[in-house]
């Protein structure tokens, strides 16, 4: 893991992505004053140099955001706020009026928005450009940028029962018909909506509250998932085979000795996956499959799954503070770009994983 670049930033950064088909990535979070910021810097010889900062009309600090519901070149990118809004803005023309750079804009959640995901986009070629948001009132929702209204909202029975949804993910986006949603929430569950049937066809407790889940590809039938939580634990699950007591086969591990914040799988090769944790600290790892991925329970005889196992391929700790946001290049393999509560932009190379 070689450091290429690092910019501080004067605001908390929450979230890093890298702009598709650009050498460019932005950064959005909060300003001292509680403002929203989003700050875009392109890569040179000498590091990185920043472009524009935008977004001083935005009232509320922004947590979260992807291109993932954006086509490649338009540059759209979703935010979610601490005040519970999600738009939609081309980064493009960000630095000018608020009416050109903000193209949707709707009151999606009451309270902060933790967590926002898209399909159809840039990350897959099947369906409709949907986004998925969970927020802290325990819902769960999806938007289609043609309608101000949530084409899904998957809320708890009670509000006085409601428990923050911290993570979000599109999955199993193999055709135009099927698409899957996790969620992860504060007290540790996990679940699984099926938007075809409109359905929880799966759920679990992990034990603590869960910080990140991933599908390993968005844009295949459901293959793999890292789910990383509070107090250093990661679970790879093998979402093949779903048994009916026992849900999926699952490998555990510890990392970092903190809290794991995230994961990101590798767009070049889905069994190498990153994690970022508490410590400040990377840690990469290679999923390994078994000889045979399907087996026979041993009391009802139904097939039930066999989980992998996972190898640290490396580690690093690259700063005092945790690391909160990472973001893989989607065009050039290692390349990628995060951010820790040291208020520094980072960009590294990973180098050799073209080996595993």
């Amino acid at each position: 893991m070689i450091e290429y670049a690092n910019k501080s930033l004067d605001f908390t950064p929450h979230d890093t992505k890298w702009i598709p088909g650009t050498a460019k990535l932005a950064a959005c979070g909060v300003s001292p004053s509680g403002k929203g910021v989003l700050s875009i810097h392109e890569l040179c010889r000498d590091g990185t140099k920043e472009l524009f900062h935008d977004l001083s009309f935005r009232s509320s600090g922004i947590k979260c955001a992807t291109f993932g519901a954006s086509r490649l070149g338009d540059g759209h990118i979703a935010l979610g706020s601490y005040d519970g809004s999600l738009s939609i803005c081309d980064v493009n023309v960000a630095h000018g009026d608020r009416n050109k750079s903000e193209l949707f804009c709707v009151k999606a959640h009451e309270g902060i928005i933790n967590a926002v995901d898209g399909v159809g986009g840039t990350t897959c070629s099947y369906g409709a450009p949907e986004l998925v948001t969970g927020g802290r009132d325990g819902c769960v929702k999806v938007w289609d940028q043609r309608t101000t209204k949530a084409v899904v909202t998957l809320k708890p029975d009670k509000s006085s029962s409601a428990r923050d949804c911290w993570t979000v993910a599109f999955g199993d986006s193999s055709n135009d018909e099927e698409r899957s949603i996790l969620a992860g929430f504060d007290n540790g569950d996990v679940k699984l909506f099926d938007l075809r049937t409109s359905k929880i066809v799966w759920e679990t407790n992990v034990e603590n509250g869960v910080t990140s889940v991933q599908f390993d590809r968005q844009d295949i039938q459901k293959n793999k998932v890292v789910v990383t939580t509070l107090e250093s634990q990661l679970r790879c699950y093998d979402m093949r085979t779903q048994h009916p007591t026992d849900g999926f086969a699952f490998t555990s591990e510890r990392a970092h000795r903190s809290t794991v914040w995230l994961s990101k799988f590798l767009p070049q090769n889905r069994d190498i996956f990153l994690t970022g944790g508490g410590n400040g600290g990377l840690n990469i790892y290679k999923y390994h499959y078994p000889k045979n991925r399907v087996g026979k329970h041993g009391q009802d005889g139904a097939a039930v799954g066999i989980a992998g196992s996972v190898e640290l391929l490396n580690s690093r700790v690259i700063s005092t503070q945790p690391v909160t946001s990472f973001d893989w290049s989607p065009d050039r393999q290692g390349l990628c770009c995060l951010s820790s509560m040291d208020q520094t932009l980072r960009v590294f190379v990973v180098t050799k994983l073209e080996k595993h």
